[in-house]
């Protein structure tokens, strides 16, 4: 219902709009108006009000609002459920607890900070608020699970379309770590819960750095890690952004279920920089390393690596470009 007031006085522009008019479209009374015009006003946005005028939106917020992100959303499946949490623990927590209890296909969870988030190899993701984007997203897909691990190329590619919008050009290094001059801008974790012969749900976690400046990086990370500020020379808005990484992941993921993996493949081919390139992989499995040149995907997304040895297939590892 607040995602509708705000629609409204959006559309009335520099106009006010009165608490009657509001009331009516929606129902409700002019008293139930004036509490969720507090509410909006406590998430940030600055609404002015008048006697007898009615009400005017002076000044919205950069925050990841279901009111805010889903206006003019252009998605079928992905975000047409949202939750939105100032700060959690971690979005996939979340969003896992949600899926087990029957959240529908395509709910997002997002947040504006992470106090425990983690990625890949259990590794802490640095998660600061209102500096980027952290969310998770539930999908039911109707393939096997044997498929599953491809989603997480889905994603990769879904933010890296989104980015172009925006002029800026992306770089994916195997499987799904989004770079900018070598450092990382984007962090993505994939779990899944089903047996056997079904998928029972996926958490996609994903978290991207919008407006964080090089020196609030931890010193740890500060020279492995980007933020999207820094590759575009200014702030970018991070509803907007998000947004748009919305709509590609919608768009991806039907086309996946529909017709499979081909587009995803064929688009992170054109955004990647490992292929034809000498690396060196850690396995997970066994902490072993090697190194050899990055030759292709295979059809279940591992890499295909050609050693002294002959070729070897990587399903799962960490990846350095030499």
């Amino acid at each position: 219902m607040r995602k509708t007031i705000v629609e409204m006085l959006k559309r009335a522009g520099n106009d006010f709009i009165s608490g009657e008019s509001i009331a009516g479209e929606l129902k409700i009374s002019r008293t139930a108006v004036w509490k969720h015009i507090q509410k909006l006003r406590e998430h940030g946005y600055e609404i002015l009000s008048r006697e007898r005028r009615g009400y005017k939106l002076k000044d919205a917020p950069d925050l990841l609002l279901p009111s805010e992100i889903q206006i003019g959303l252009d998605t079928q499946i992905i975000g047409v459920e949202m939750h939105y949490e100032p700060s959690v623990d971690s979005t996939n927590r979340v969003a896992k607890a949600l899926a087990y209890h029957g959240a529908q296909d395509g709910t997002i969870v997002v947040a504006e900070e992470q106090t425990g988030g983690k990625g890949r190899l259990d590794r802490k993701y640095f998660s600061p608020r209102g500096k980027g984007i952290w969310f998770s997203v539930i999908l039911r897909p109707n393939f096997l699970p044997k498929e599953a691990s491809k989603i997480t190329l889905m994603a990769a590619v879904a933010v890296a379309e989104a980015m172009t919008r925006f002029n800026l050009k992306p770089e994916i290094k195997w499987p799904n770590d989004i770079l900018f001059d070598g450092r990382k801008l984007v962090g993505i974790l994939t779990e899944m819960t089903g047996e056997m012969g079904k998928i029972y749900y996926i958490v996609v976690g994903v978290g991207i750095n919008v407006n964080i400046n090089r020196e609030d990086f931890p010193e740890e990370i500060r020279d492995i890690a980007a933020s999207l500020s820094e590759m575009n020379g200014e702030e970018i808005s991070r509803v907007k952004i998000f947004r748009a990484v919305l709509e590609e992941l919608d768009k991806l993921y039907r086309e996946v279920n529909a017709n499979g993996f081909g587009e995803v493949f064929k688009l992170w081919r054109k955004y990647n920089v490992t292929l034809d390139k000498n690396i060196r992989v850690i396995s997970v499995i066994d902490g072993n390393d090697f190194t050899g040149k990055a030759v292709d995907l295979n059809e279940d997304g591992a890499l295909v690596v050609e050693t002294p040895d002959g070729l070897r297939t990587v399903y799962a590892g960490d990846v350095s470009i030499r």
